[in-house]
């Protein structure tokens, strides 16, 4: 079964519930499914359909903004409807939005993206969390293996006195012995 992850990027200004068989989302609502180990992002514009950004293949083709039904959308994976608690815009103006950029072909993954086009649509900030997380992680993923490093070091230099004196302490009763047969 398909889990949406952007559960994780949610915060109390959003709440996301799985869309049931039959419901209908309502017009202007912000959509996700789950895609490629992401989160696909469309706006719900009434009747059936969905205004998203086509997506990238293969980093060679680029699809545009387009108009699709909700099943295309879908692709056959669970749809989510994201409730958004700040709205700038009433739903018909987030449809105009959405609608505006029909036929714009600028994706990109990390600066212009489905997501980024949701969020501009209903906030007017174009902002995609997914990216901004990737983009975090190798400098996450650095703090941490620097972490495990230091701490690594640190356990060293601890245990080098420690190993020293022991040593130290079975040689000395050695030379003691020593000492003590040839007197």
């Amino acid at each position: 079964m398909h889990q949406t992850n952007y559960l994780r990027v949610c915060t109390e200004r959003r709440n996301v519930h799985a869309l049931a068989s039959g419901e209908v989302p309502p017009a202007g609502a912000h959509l996700i499914t789950p895609w490629l180990g992401f989160t696909h992002h469309g706006i719900y514009v009434g009747s059936g359909k969905v205004v998203h950004y086509g997506a990238l293949m293969y980093d060679i083709i680029r699809k545009p903004v387009e108009e699709v039904t909700l099943d295309g959308f879908a692709e056959g994976r669970p749809v989510y409807v994201v409730e958004h608690t700040e709205v700038c815009f009433d739903a018909a103006e987030v449809i105009r939005r959405a609608r505006s950029r029909l036929g714009e072909k600028r994706y990109r993954l990390f600066t212009n993206n489905c997501e980024h086009f949701v969020e501009w649509c209903m906030h007017d900030m174009a902002r995609s969390f997914q990216a901004e997380t990737a983009l975090a992680y190798p400098r996450l993923m650095g703090e941490r293996i620097e972490q495990v490093l230091l701490g690594f070091l640190r356990r060293l230099l601890q245990w080098r006195p420690a190993a020293r004196l022991r040593a130290e302490a079975r040689v000395k009763p050695a030379r003691e012995d020593e000492g003590a047969g040839h007197r």
